[in-house]
């Protein structure tokens, strides 16, 4: 099993992630925002990665430091459960509709993070949490897994089903890019030899 697992503690945050890259999607999410927790179980879902997150923040101030922080957390549990990242596809994308909206992911599991977030959405809140966090989630679990991530909403008019249609589309992405090629199981799949730094 490719497992990996972080616990981060800060003045601000408080988080313990354990993941398994060959699960069966099994959730068990809590970091004290509603609308976060129910994307992560989305993500976990939908890639089949099985995910426990913990996590108590400075919600008192607002939700930017726990969504930012459990998005390096998960990244950096993602990072260690894949290693040196033998065997993997390494690509994945996936176009997903929801109702009137439709969102398109591409990856690349390179170890060379980079973040393309081409995403508007026409409300500044989705409950409490405001909208433009979900671009710092992204993000830090871009850095933290070393993934090369785009993420374009191509159309939509429901915000609640834009954020969403992000989550399960890059739960899709990962989900394929994670797999273990049969063909290729003992390599890194570059004609680098490696994945990882600068290379």
């Amino acid at each position: 099993m490719r497992e990996g697992s972080v616990v981060r503690n800060t003045k601000e945050t408080r988080i313990s992630v354990e993941l398994n890259l060959d699960g069966t999607g099994v959730y068990d999410v809590k970091t004290g925002i509603g609308f976060l927790d129910h994307m992560l179980e989305q993500l976990s879902r939908h890639s089949l990665i099985d995910l426990k997150v913990r996590a108590e923040g400075d919600l008192h101030i607002d939700y930017h430091h726990t969504t930012e922080d459990s998005g390096i957390a998960i990244g950096e549990a993602f990072t260690k459960a894949l290693g040196e990242r033998k065997g993997i596809t390494r690509y994945g994308s996936a176009l997903i509709p929801m109702d009137e909206t439709l969102t398109r992911v591409a990856l690349d599991c390179s170890n060379r993070p980079y973040l393309i977030w081409k995403v508007n959405f026409t409300r500044p809140k989705l409950g409490e949490m405001d909208t433009e966090l979900f671009k710092e989630w992204f993000q830090a679990f871009a850095q933290a897994g070393g993934v090369t991530l785009h993420v374009e909403n191509l159309y939509g008019e429901n915000n609640h089903h834009i954020v969403e249609s992000c989550f399960k589309a890059l739960a899709r992405s990962l989900r394929q890019a994670i797999e273990i090629d049969p063909r290729k199981a003992d390599a890194v799949p570059s004609t680098k030899g490696v994945l990882g730094g600068t290379l």
